[in-house]
């Protein structure tokens, strides 16, 4: 028996680390050539390793979240034969990358511990420093009823008002807890925060003491949650984007009643033989248009050089909401096409998207971003820059409003473009009559077929 280390490879691009974001064996598995031994990440598509062996795996070289260098040794399995790693070596250097060995079971443990450690009381086996304050256990059992008018009675002669210090009652009345349905073990009958605690703890199984409910119960679990893979590269990436662009957003009201009506007529007309048409096509066509005039909005800033390159091509991002995350599949070309081949080419970026299918070059290369939040697209938003470019045009809610027109109110299908812009190189003016623009297409939607 051998052997066999298999090594990040190199996935072209100028990638020179990749984050593990799932192992799909653990050590002691036997498996298949050509079976996927991990998913890894860059800087937006997830990748496949595959095994080029079969044989048994020893050791995994690292743990999820974690990121690896080209080169770096991603898995040893026991193979028949001599393998490609001499065994002298192979026992005086177990993992070569350093990393850990593992399964990802066991080094994911010590992490659940310790959010079972916030939810779960402590043992009654486990003993307390004297020097250190335990947090007590809410208690699961009230103190034992009282003959009436005895301390500790949990009812109360009328107009008997209960003792309690003010820190119980302000904490009784952020609970929505009556004090006079709690019973007080303290002297006299007074009420101390452990009598509050059992009170609550008593009525979490329905309703009780006095027809108190669950509603109002104190709730003390804490869920700690590792950012991974595109979760912590989105992050990164909206964070660099808010940290190096000034941002400045552009609301403006748009009138979409012709658009919409429009829209219904060419799915009726067409819809069977060329596809149905959502807003998203037609406004793409808009910003095609609109950047005819504009061109320094289908633009890419380096901040390191200080340059600014412009783009006769209109390639537009799309962001889409996956189970994964938000990804920006590109439309490349968006100018060459009608709103036809605009929706084809959009159902089919974001059926890769959120099949995990996308790869590389459909995630990247946009010169400008168009976001929407569907039906859920509210009043106004602030989109963040997908950086390096300068601008995207957030799309929110259709919704009806009335409006003043010829002197009359009026029913009208309106919209709002929120547009946000990199203030260091495009002027609030120039963003303005680019939204204008783009406001005129829609408004009058015949001049969207119309050169």
């Amino acid at each position: 028996m051998g052997i066999h280390v298999i090594k990040m490879p190199d996935l072209g691009e100028g990638i020179a680390e990749v984050e593990v974001v799932a192992w799909h064996v653990q050590p002691g598995d036997t498996v298949r050539e050509d079976q996927v031994l991990a998913d890894v990440m860059t800087d937006k598509a997830t990748v496949e390793i595959p095994s080029p062996v079969a044989g048994t795996i020893t050791s995994l070289g690292g743990a999820i979240g974690q990121a690896l260098a080209v080169g770096a040794e991603l898995i040893r399995l026991e193979v028949a034969g001599n393998g490609n790693v001499n065994p002298d070596k192979a026992r005086r250097e177990p993992v070569q990358s350093g990393a850990a060995t593992a399964p990802a079971e066991e080094v994911a443990e010590p992490q659940l511990e310790a959010v079972a450690a916030h939810a779960a009381p402590m043992p009654a086996s486990v003993s307390t420093p004297a020097n250190v304050p335990a947090k007590a256990p809410v208690k699961a059992t009230p103190p034992a009823r009282a003959t009436p008018g005895a301390p500790g009675s949990p009812l109360r002669a009328d107009g008997e008002k209960p003792l309690a210090p003010p820190a119980v009652r302000q904490r009784a009345w952020d609970l929505g807890v009556e004090l006079q349905f709690v019973p007080g073990s303290g002297p006299a009958g007074r009420i101390t925060h452990a009598d509050l605690d059992a009170h609550v703890a008593g009525r979490r199984g329905g309703v009780a003491n006095g027809g108190m409910d669950e509603r109002y119960a104190e709730q003390h679990g804490e869920h700690a949650t590792q950012i991974i893979g595109l979760r912590r590269k989105i992050a990164e990436k909206m964070q660099e984007a808010k940290r190096n662009i000034p941002h400045f957003t552009y609301v403006e009201e748009v009138d979409v009643t012709e658009l919409e009506a429009l829209r219904l007529q060419l799915n009726a007309r067409y819809g069977d033989e060329r596809g149905k048409l959502t807003l998203l096509p037609l406004l793409m066509r808009a910003v095609v248009l609109a950047l005819r005039s504009f061109p320094s909005m289908s633009a890419r800033y380096d901040d390191q050089a200080n340059t600014l390159t412009t783009f006769d091509a209109a390639h537009i991002g799309i962001a889409a909401q996956t189970e994964s995350g938000l990804m920006v599949p590109v439309v490349r070309h968006a100018e060459s096409r009608d709103p036809w081949s605009n929706a084809a080419e959009i159902a089919r970026l974001a059926e890769a998207a959120r099949s995990g299918k996308a790869t590389r070059d459909e995630l990247t290369g946009s010169t400008i971003t168009i976001t929407s939040l569907g039906a859920l697209g509210g009043i106004v938003t602030t989109p963040v820059i997908n950086r390096p470019e300068v601008a995207i045009v957030g799309v929110n809610r259709i919704v009806d409003r009335p409006v003043i027109r010829d002197g009359a109110m009026v029913a009208r299908k309106m919209m709002n473009l929120s547009s946000s812009f990199d203030h260091r190189v495009i002027d609030g003016m120039v963003a303005a009559q680019f939204v204008q623009s783009i406001r005129g297409y829609l408004e009058f939607p015949a001049t969207l077929f119309v050169e």
